[in-house]
């Protein structure tokens, strides 16, 4: 989220047209604005990762996440899903009993959106960031990982950032996983709590951290 780019707002129906999503998000960096400010971009910006991750691994996302995370986890992402056109694109956005994991036209899985969990699933994702990366006694992500992804690394306005999480509050180790129209993973450090929501895409959804803290906390208070 720091990489500057030559538009103000994400041109994501252009990205989703192209042929090839990871060199049209590399087309697009530069820009007037200096590299190292915050520059939102969910979509386009973050499927580079995918790319990063597919060149160092050797490996498609998917069976990488699999060995990795997916089956320690015993989490079932069973296929890829490829969505030919635009119509598609809105289709799986509002299935309620799709799952597995989007790709591109070259077969890379998508870094920000597509990944369709169960919140149970989710859930599971919290908790083994809850504790330090260790699952059932075993370590499947390292815990320096952990402790730097989740702390401030940049400000936008009055939010604070780290690798792909929102940092609710610094102090109390309060940290969050938003995605577009609803979806959220919820980690209370202090508190020992993990919280996740699935939703349907919703344009302009309600604020969930609110949510969370006013109406699902107090109700686990000693």
């Amino acid at each position: 989220m720091t990489a500057s780019y030559k538009y103000q707002s994400e041109p994501y129906e252009e990205f989703f047209a192209s042929d090839n999503w990871v060199n049209a998000a590399l087309d697009l960096l530069g820009g007037e604005k200096h590299t190292g400010e915050f520059m939102y971009s969910p979509i386009i910006g973050t499927h580079i990762l995918s790319g990063i991750l597919v060149k160092a691994t050797g490996q498609p996302v998917l069976d990488f996440a699999a060995e990795n995370l997916f089956s320690p986890l015993g989490i079932n992402v069973p296929h890829n899903v490829v969505l030919r056109n635009k119509e598609e694109h809105i289709a799986v956005m509002k299935d309620k009993n799709i799952s597995g994991w989007v790709v591109d036209p070259q077969g890379i899985n998508t870094a920000s959106w597509g990944l369709f969990l169960t919140p149970a699933d989710m859930a599971k994702i919290g908790q083994l960031y809850l504790n330090g990366g260790i699952w059932e006694s075993k370590q499947i992500v390292p815990e320096k990982w952990i402790e730097m992804s989740t702390m401030e690394h940049i400000r936008w306005g009055s939010l604070s950032y780290g690798y792909l999480w929102w940092i609710i509050d610094d102090k109390e180790h309060i940290y969050a996983a938003l995605g577009d129209g609803g979806n959220v993973i919820y980690v209370n450090t202090k508190k020992k709590m993990v919280v996740s929501i699935a939703s349907l895409f919703m344009p302009d959804a309600k604020d969930r951290i609110g949510l969370i803290m006013e109406r699902i906390e107090p109700i686990f208070e000693d």
